[in-house]
């Protein structure tokens, strides 16, 4: 399967990314009372979906050609704006 850089795949990416953080809700959710920091799998299970949703967030970006430079530039202008909010 080849992988194509097209809006297409990355609207597909999009929403495998929101089933991957769906996978990192459930364990949050299902261990709320145990600190990853404390459980050595289950912070391995935690990183491991995390990285999932990166990875599909890097293809999204990858997709509709957005640059890490370009991607930083907007975070830093919109939390800047969010911080004059409170």
């Amino acid at each position: 399967m080849k992988f194509e850089l097209s809006p297409e795949t990355g609207k597909h990416n999009l929403l495998w990314m929101i089933g991957e953080i769906g996978e990192v809700i459930d364990i949050v959710k299902k261990y709320r009372d145990i600190k990853p920091t404390n459980d050595v799998e289950l912070r391995n299970h935690l990183v491991e979906e995390m990285a999932d949703v990166l990875m599909h967030y890097n293809d999204v970006m990858l997709c509709y050609g957005i640059s890490a430079d370009e991607l930083q530039q907007a975070y830093t202008a919109k939390f800047e704006k969010n911080m004059t909010r409170w």
